[in-house]
């Protein structure tokens, strides 16, 4: 399901989701797998100008919004843009428009079939703890970077 089907903005009206700044999009991701924490210092080191905000599925916002979305933290993470929610390889695509400049030429995959493509990501999802482990919580974020989740 790469794009969440919800009202956009339906977080809003959810009492159980703590309140947070989402004038940014808002990539919410497994803090403790090493892939998925490499992957956010990764964004962090290209996203210099601060256009997308994190925030761990383990910590409250991030529970939030996975129970919000009927969504499991071990099925993938959220990517909040614009008041919707997305997953999956959409959310990736969605991501690479956010960053924009050289990042947009990722949108070429967007003529692979979106099954294909998410077939690609479920294996990676499924595997990614056997392959590449799980840490402490963000251990793998600068003090810098940890200072930038919400």
């Amino acid at each position: 399901m790469p794009e969440i089907v919800s009202p956009p903005y339906s977080y809003r009206d959810d009492a159980a989701v703590p309140a947070f700044d989402d004038s940014k999009p808002l990539f919410v991701f497994d803090g403790v797998c090493v892939l998925c924490s490499t992957g956010v210092r990764w964004l962090m080191q290209v996203d210099r100008k601060g256009r997308v905000n994190v925030a761990a599925g383990q910590e409250p916002l991030g529970q939030a919004l996975y129970r919000h979305y009927g969504q499991e933290l071990d099925g993938s993470y959220l990517l909040i843009a614009g008041g919707r929610a997305f997953t999956a390889s959409r959310g990736y695509l969605e991501l690479a428009r956010i960053l924009g400049g050289p990042w947009q030429l990722f949108q070429v995959f967007a003529l692979l079939p979106e099954g294909w493509r998410d077939w690609a990501y479920d294996v990676v999802a499924r595997n990614r703890y056997r392959w590449f482990g799980k840490s402490l919580h963000c251990a793998l974020l600068t003090d810098e970077q940890r200072a930038r989740l919400i």
